[in-house]
C-alpha cells in the first residue's frame, strides 16, 4: 500500500441552517473526494439529509458518499467512572468504523471530509477520535479543522443577547455536570448543552433567568425566555412535544442571574422570543 498521505477535513457545518456554513466550508466541501456521514438511525434521518442537502450544493468535480451506522452506546443513569467508561468504549469502536472508512474507502493522496454539527472544538467527538487513529499508526493522514457556527452562538444570535456580561465569566457545560459548576463559581452565567433529563428543573431560586432553544437554526426552531420559575414547565411541555414530533431532540440553554431585559439585550423577553425571524413557542 502507498504510503501517500490521506487528507482529512473536518468540517463545522453550523447549528442547522444551510446558511450557517462558513466560505471556508464552502471551499472545503468543494474539494472533498469522499464525504464520511455518519447515521444516526431513522428518528435522526433528518441530520443526515440536511448534510446531503450541502453537499449536492456545494460539492465540485467527482466525490463519493459513504455512510456508515454510528455504534451504540450506553446511555442510562450512572456514576462519572462508568460513564467515562462507556464513552471510551463508544469512542473506540467509532475509531474502529472510521479507520476502515479511511482505508478502505479513500485512496492515498485522496480527500476526505467528517461533516459536523455545529463546531469541532465543541462537545463533539471527531477530532479525539482521528487523535486516537493517529496514533495507531495504521493509516498516515494529515486533518484539517474548519471552525463551524456553534449552537451556543445561534442562541445567543436568536434571542438577541451578548453571551457574556461585563468582566463577568460564561461557563459551558454538559447538563450532567451543571451543579459542579454552579458550586464551583456562582459569580458566571452557565450555558449548558446535552441535557436529557431537563436539570434546570432542578434550578432554585426566583433571581434565575433561561434563555432556552431546540432545533436551532432549522425551520423547526423553538425558543423560549424568562425567569426560570414561570417557564420551567412551558419548556417541559414543548420539549416533551417536540421529542415525540420528531423523535429526538437537541436543546442547549443559558442560566443567568436575574436582570431585567431591557433593548436588544433582552429582545427575547419572558413570552418567548418576540421579533424572532423563526417559528418559536407560544
Amino acid at each position: 500500500m502507498s504510503t501517500e498521505q490521506r487528507a482529512i477535513l473536518v468540517v463545522g457545518i453550523g447549528a442547522g441552517d444551510p446558511e450557517q456554513l462558513t466560505l471556508q466550508a464552502v471551499r472545503a466541501l468543494g474539494r472533498t473526494d469522499v464525504f464520511f456521514i455518519v447515521g444516526k438511525g431513522r428518528d435522526k434521518a433528518s441530520l443526515t439529509d440536511l448534510r446531503h442537502r450541502m453537499i449536492e450544493e456545494h460539492a465540485r468535480g467527482p466525490y463519493r458518499v459513504v455512510e456508515v451506522a454510528d455504534p451504540s452506546r450506553d446511555r442510562r443513569p450512572m456514576n462519572r467512572s462508568e460513564y467515562t467508561a462507556a464513552v471510551e468504549d463508544w469512542r473506540g469502536r467509532r475509531a474502529d468504523a472510521f479507520e476502515r472508512l479511511m482505508t478502505e474507502e479513500l485512496a492515498p493522496g485522496g480527500t476526505g471530509a467528517f461533516l459536523v454539527w455545529g463546531d469541532p472544538s465543541l462537545y463533539d467527538s471527531t477530532l479525539g477520535i482521528l487523535a486516537a487513529i493517529e496514533e495507531r499508526g495504521a493509516v498516515p493522514f494529515t486533518v484539517e479543522v474548519v471552525p463551524g457556527i456553534s449552537s451556543v452562538s445561534t442562541l445567543a444570535a436568536r434571542h438577541r443577547i451578548p453571551l457574556n456580561r461585563v468582566g463577568r465569566p460564561v461557563h459551558i457545560t454538559p447538563a450532567r455536570r451543571m451543579a459542579d459548576v454552579a458550586a464551583q463559581d456562582g459569580d458566571g452565567d452557565i450555558v449548558v448543552m446535552l441535557d436529557a433529563h431537563e436539570s434546570f428543573t432542578r434550578v432554585g431560586g426566583e433571581d434565575v433567568w433561561i434563555y432556552w432553544g431546540a432545533y436551532l437554526g432549522t425551520p423547526d426552531e423553538l425558543l423560549v425566555a424568562g425567569p426560570l420559575h414561570e417557564v420551567a414547565d412551558r419548556i417541559r411541555r414543548v420539549r416533551a412535544e417536540a421529542r415525540a414530533r420528531h423523535g429526538w431532540i437537541m436543546d442547549t440553554y443559558l442560566l443567568r442571574g436575574a436582570e431585567p431585559p431591557t433593548g436588544a439585550d433582552g429582545a427575547a423577553g419572558a413570552d418567548g422570543a418576540a421579533g424572532a425571524a423563526g417559528p418559536v413557542t407560544a
